[in-house]
């Protein structure tokens, strides 16, 4: 089939590859514009449209996959199908329309579970022990078509959302190319979702990612998995923003000592430990305000404090 591609992210990139090594023609890719990033905040091409250049593709960047310019050249192109993996934009109606066998997504979950812009890291942050991603036709409807495919994955207990989508960046890949393949050959039909057991997953932002040290521990190791390395779990410590790497949860030793309050920190046999509002956590890596990442014990021994709480 004669496919163009819509991605935006590093995510993104395992199934370009993937295609293109498939025996489908990606004839152009679709992908979001430039975008200032890094300290210096140049202008810099998504992960995709690097990829794409260094393939010798088309790139088609509008500001919005409404532009007229751009159906007109998606017209042009002819593709059978466009398949989808984290573009980062609704597709109008009148540009799913324009395939003859339409826009097919790839999304990292079980759907019709955690619909929306962040997935991965709800699944983390609720405490899923399995996920996956999904092949599905897309609608209008938020992330609500019917399902050619799925596989799953297992969420390890230390798992980071970086960690859980580079594998389901591959194995989804796999699973693209295996539903562009059963749609050419007429073998693949798409089923409607069941109508229980949908969940949705807004994008979490900045503030979504500061720790409450009065939660359980369970909730803040999971809070800080989900959110590295995209916003950053974050606390402060006498006003100043501190962001923070996974912690660990406390062995029986150290959760039997004298309680700490929540977000006290004491050095205990070389750990640094925070009270929560059960048990204790050890810190990881940590960066202060204007500093690079260092382990907490680096971190601690800067603190001119007698007294470490963070809040």
């Amino acid at each position: 089939m004669r496919l163009v591609f819509a991605g935006t992210p590093h995510a993104a990139v395992p199934s370009l590859d993937a295609l293109l090594a498939s025996r489908h023609a990606v004839v152009a890719v679709l992908t979001r514009p430039d975008a200032p990033a890094g300290r210096g905040r140049r202008m810099m091409a998504s992960p995709v449209a690097e990829r794409a250049r260094q393939a010798g593709l088309e790139v088609l960047q509008p500001k919005r996959p409404s532009d007229p310019g751009f159906l007109a050249r998606l017209g042009e192109l002819e593709p059978d199908c466009c398949p989808v993996t984290a573009y980062g934009s609704l597709i109008p109606g009148a540009a799913l329309r324009i395939p003859g066998r339409g826009w097919v997504n790839l999304h990292f979950s079980l759907l019709p579970a955690w619909r929306g812009a962040a997935p991965v890291q709800h699944a983390i942050l609720h405490g899923d022990e399995i996920t996956g991603a999904t092949t599905f036709l897309l609608v209008p409807e938020l992330d609500a078509g019917p399902v050619f495919g799925l596989v799953t994955e297992v969420v390890k207990p230390s798992d980071t959302a970086g960690e859980l989508v580079a594998r389901l960046a591959v194995s989804g890949a796999d699973l693209l190319v295996a539903t562009m393949d059963g749609i050419e050959a007429g073998e693949l039909v798409a089923r409607p979702q069941p109508p229980d057991g949908i969940s949705l997953a807004p994008k979490i932002g900045r503030a979504d990612a500061r720790v409450d040290w009065t939660r359980p521990a369970p909730a803040v190791d999971r809070l800080i998995r989900a959110c590295t390395p995209v916003p950053g779990a974050w606390t402060t410590l006498d006003g100043a923003i501190v962001r923070l790497g996974p912690v660990t949860l406390a062995d029986s030793e150290d959760a039997g000592q004298a309680a700490m309050k929540p977000g006290e920190v004491a050095q205990r046999r070389g750990r640094v430990l925070v009270g929560t509002g059960t048990m204790l956590v050890g810190l990881g890596l940590v960066q202060p305000a204007g500093k690079r990442m260092m382990t907490a014990a680096e971190w601690l021994r800067g603190v001119r404090s007698s007294q470490v709480v963070l809040a």
